[in-house]
């Protein structure tokens, strides 16, 4: 089952006020974007963040799966609360570099 776009908009409206947010689509799921940086992965309705040492204390209870095949183990974070995501991504984004930008050929 792929994300659909209401749920990545409301993944969206729920950290609104952290930075300039801004979600691509990729292969029928969602990189969400923070400033540029890319902090949320969103694979079938499921909002997925990098295990970083961080957020470890604030997500120790949380559930931790696979975005999709061969990927590293990511935390769960449930959006529905918007003060905990917020925070999460807030200490996140704080912590994640830009991307590299791509050489062209």
């Amino acid at each position: 089952m792929a994300t659909t776009v209401d749920f990545i908009e409301l993944v969206c409206e729920q950290i609104k006020d952290i930075g300039n947010i801004r979600y691509k689509k990729m292969f029928c799921e969602y990189m969400v974007y923070i400033n540029d940086k890319p902090i949320l992965l969103v694979c079938d309705n499921t909002v997925f963040v990098k295990k970083l040492d961080t957020i470890a204390g604030k997500m120790q209870d949380a559930t931790v799966g696979f975005p999709y095949s061969g990927a590293k183990e990511h935390y769960i974070l449930d959006i529905d609360n918007s003060d905990f995501p917020c925070e999460i991504v807030r200490v996140s984004e704080t912590v994640t570099p830009l991307p590299k930008p791509k050489k062209e050929n």
